[in-house]
Order: structure tokens, then sequence, then C-alpha cells
């Protein structure tokens, strides 16, 4: 009898199925593997290559027509030359008086403008900074090298007291104040260096000393006072400036006329000459007039350099400029922030206005003496973008357009006041970065913030 085949055992008509799902088995086990291992592959792959930095000439292209600080400066100036060409022109009654026919002969009213502003301008660069025709003439003998170097010599001159009004204010901006007292801190500062310079009998060499820590301490006097006022009592230094400066120039005039100091030798309101021992030395012979006190000017701007940027005093100084709350939590002595930033912008202030009586501007008190070289200073301050060394560049550009004014005056008959107008116009446009960059489209910058205004970030 033969036995029923065995269900698990293998039969001869279910081989080929089996043998068919063993095959679909294993592929659905490759399928599988292939799944599995398909990240690995990937991994394994090389790193696609980084990009490429651009180079140093394309980020210069990208970034010169943007809205920074150097394009935005160097675009006021050209707008101020501009408007300043336009209004030498309007305000010539010859040239102007082209343009009543200029529909017939408009040659007449284009030749006789371009004449008009490119000798004004070309009689600025000459009395600033190089006269060709001088340095021709020293070539062939006519005259010698002291003529080359004038215009650089009146430049450095009017510069140097406008360095140190300009970093009296710009340290006080940095401090959160607004020092407009600069005008009468200089006015103190010439006072006390030329009594020290004519009434002190001291050795050459002491006396120059003294008189201009004379004048220093003139200066810090006169800034301690609103500085006290801002501290203790919370007085507007604007307001205690710009009384002190009243009262500083009234002193001036008052004392000049007094027994002791008035010259003997005269009727008008002058004082005695500061003695030559007490006067800065020139530096470039006595036929220029330039003297030691632009290399002082240097050095301060130096001094105030490192004060704000690697002292400790001058990280107090700007954190109470930023935010006199959180300084004050911080432990930072506010009061006396104030009252030292306040004395340290008198002390500049004062090296200023003794610039002005021991230098060769001047060597007696006058009630001129002084000029605007404070009320310059916020210029200065503004046109350096509070910046010690800015400044220090800001006082050289107007150094130049005073110097070149008195040139465009004698060569060209333009009027200094459009000196004034010019200056005025440069300061104008670099404190409005924005309608700057309006006019010519400027991209906004990448590498910094343009500051739009100067409070914020102090």
């Amino acid at each position: 009898m033969t036995n029923p085949p065995n269900p698990q055992s293998g039969s001869p008509d279910k081989e080929p199925a089996s043998e068919a799902q063993a095959a679909q088995n294993a592929l659905g086990n490759t399928e599988r593997a292939e799944v599995v291992t398909e990240p690995d592959r990937s991994v394994a792959k090389p790193d696609p290559e980084p990009e490429s930095k651009p180079s140093l000439g394309r980020l210069f292209l990208d970034n010169l027509w943007a809205a920074n600080t150097f394009t935005v400066t160097l675009l006021s100036l050209v707008l101020a030359i501009v408007v300043g060409a336009v209004l030498m022109i309007i305000s010539d009654p010859t040239v102007l008086s082209t343009y009543s026919y200029i529909t017939s002969r408009p040659s007449d009213a284009i030749n006789s403008s371009w004449t008009l502003v490119s000798e004004a301008y070309a009689n600025l660069f000459k009395g600033s900074i190089f006269d060709p025709e001088a340095f021709s003439g020293w070539l062939d003998g006519a005259n010698g090298w002291q003529a080359v170097l004038a215009p650089i010599s009146e430049t450095l001159t009017y510069a140097a007291p406008l360095v140190f009004t300009g970093l009296s204010v710009a340290l006080a901006f940095r401090g959160g104040l607004f020092n407009i007292g600069a005008q009468g801190q200089a006015t103190i500062g010439v006072i006390m260096a030329a009594l020290a310079g004519f009434l002190l009998p001291l050795p050459p060499g002491l006396h120059l000393l003294v008189a201009v820590l004379a004048g220093a301490l003139g200066g810090a006097i006169w800034g301690f006072i609103p500085g006290i006022l801002k501290a203790r009592a919370g007085a507007h230094e604007v307001i205690n400036t710009i009384m002190l400066n009243y009262v500083a120039t009234y002193f001036l005039t008052w004392l000049i006329v007094q027994n002791g100091v008035q010259d003997p030798t005269r009727t008008d309101a002058i004082s005695k000459a500061v003695d030559t021992s007490a006067q800065l030395p020139r530096l470039l012979g006595d036929n220029l007039r330039v003297h030691a006190g632009i290399l002082l000017a240097v050095l301060a701007t130096w001094a105030v350099a490192w004060l704000l940027n690697r002292s400790t005093l001058g990280f107090e100084l700007r954190a109470v400029g930023a935010n006199p709350d959180a300084a004050r939590t911080a432990g930072i002595s506010v009061t006396r922030t104030y009252i030292l930033i306040m004395v340290f912008a008198g002390i500049l202030a004062g090296l200023g206005g003794s610039n002005m009586v021991l230098g060769s501007t001047a060597s007696a008190l006058t009630p001129l003496v002084v000029a605007q070289i404070g009320f310059d200073g916020i210029l200065v301050a503004l046109l350096g973008r509070v910046k010690p060394w800015g400044v220090l560049l800001a006082a050289l550009l107007f150094g130049a357009l005073q110097a070149g004014g008195n040139r465009m005056q004698s060569y060209s008959g333009i009027s200094l006041e459009l000196v004034t107008v010019l200056q005025a116009l440069i300061v104008i446009f670099i404190a409005a970065p924005a309608l700057v960059k309006a006019i010519f489209q400027l991209r906004a910058a990448r590498a910094a913030r343009l500051q739009t205004s100067l409070a914020k970030g102090w």
C-alpha cells in the first residue's frame, strides 16, 4: 500500500514554484541591499569645490560706487565745487551779462564762464598746494625754494589751530556732549598764553613751554565750568558754553586796554607783543610762516586717538557717550567723566588759541586775534566724522581753502565770503549722505554702515 505524500516534503509538481519564489526573494533582497547601500555610495562622492573668493580688485570696483564714507566725502567735494562754480558765475556781472544773448552766441557765455571758474580754482590750488610758475622760477633761478613751499606753508599755518579746536569739539562729541564753547576756551587760552608771553621774564625754551602750558590751563579752566555745571546741576552744556563765549570775548576786549597790558606806544586796542623767547619756532625759515604748532597738532591728534581707542578712560568716555545710564549701571562715574571730557576739550581749544599768538598769525592781543577758529572747529569736527585723524585731514582741507582763498581774492577777484560758502557747502553735503546717495544713485555700502547721524553710535 502506497503511503500518501507528505505535505512537508518536496513534491515534483511544486518544485518549479519554489524555484521561482526563491529567485523572486533573491531579487528582492538584492533591491533592498541596493536601497540600503545607495546612501553609502552618495556619501563617498567627493565634495564640490568651494566658490572662489572675489579678488581685491573686484571688491574695490564693487565698493567704488557704494555709499561708504570715502565715496560720499569725495562726491560731496565735487558737489560743493560745482555749486561754487555756479555761484561764481551768477555773482560776476561781466560773465552774467553774456547770458543775456546766449541764444545768439552761446560761445561767449560758455567761454567766459569757463575762464572765470577755471582761473579761480587754479588760483585756489596754486595758493594752497603747489604753484607751477614758482617751481619753474626756482629751476630758472628767478626765485628761491621758499616760493615753491609758500602755498604748503600757508595751508599748514591756517590748519594748525583748527586741528586743536576740531579735536576739542570731536572729543566732547564722542563723550555725548556738544561743545559749542571752543571759541571761548580758545579766547581764554590766547589771553593766558599772551600774558605769560610778555609778562614773565623767562629764558628761551622755558618761556615757550610756560606760555603753551598757560594757554592749555586757560582753556581747561573755561572748559571745567560747563563741565561741573553739567555734572553737578544738570545744566545743559550748549547754553553754558554759548554764554561763556560771550564772557570770554568781552573779557578780552576789556583786558586789552588795561594798564600793563595795552601797548603804551599805541592808542588802539592792542596789547604788548609777545617776547621772541615765547614764540613757536618757524620750521622753514623766517620768510615762511609755518611754525612748530603744526607738529604739536599732529602730536595732539595721536594723543586723542590713543586716549579714545587704547586707554581705559577713553573706553569710559565712549561708554558714557553711548549710554550714560548703562555706563552708570556698569560702575562708571558719569559725573567724573563729564568733567574730564570738558576739561580735556578745554585744554585742546586753549592750545589752539595759544597758536594764534605764539605762532606766526599774530604776536599781540587784539579783539579779533582768535578769529573764528572755535566755530570753524565745529565744522572741522563734523567734516572729520568726529574721528581724530579725520579731524586732522579736515583741518588741512579748511586750511587749504583759506590759504587758496586769499589768492583767489587777489588774482581772480573772488571774495573770501565765497570760500566760506564753499566750506559750508562741503559740510552740508557730507552731513546729508542720503542726499548725495540719491543724487549719484549710490549702492548701499557692504563693508561698513555709513553713519547718517552723528549722535548715533557714540
